[in-house]
């Protein structure tokens, strides 16, 4: 799971991290308010689970292509296979 700085004006702007989550480590990540998150999936299946601060809107989703260059996350895989809805940030 990834997580990244997007909130303008603030010292760590762009600033990513990421954390390996798995059924054997049991960890968790809180993602505060004002970052963008992406996470991706090296085994044969995943289950995902988001807790919100607040009511999800579907209409309200917003995005960073995946190998943004001036945040240059370092991804686990050179190829991933994406969901239509990241496809459309390539845009």
């Amino acid at each position: 799971m990834f997580a990244v700085d997007i909130r303008r004006g603030s010292p760590t702007f762009g600033r990513w991290t990421g954390v390996e989550l798995s059924a054997e480590n049991k960890r968790q990540l809180f993602i505060p308010a004002g970052f963008g998150h992406g996470f991706c999936v090296t085994s044969d299946g995943a289950e995902v689970e988001y807790k919100c601060t607040d009511v999800y809107v579907a209409d309200d989703q917003h995005g960073i292509i995946w190998n943004d260059a001036t945040i240059g996350i370092r991804w686990p895989v050179a190829s991933p296979v994406l969901s239509d809805q990241d496809k459309g940030f390539l845009h």
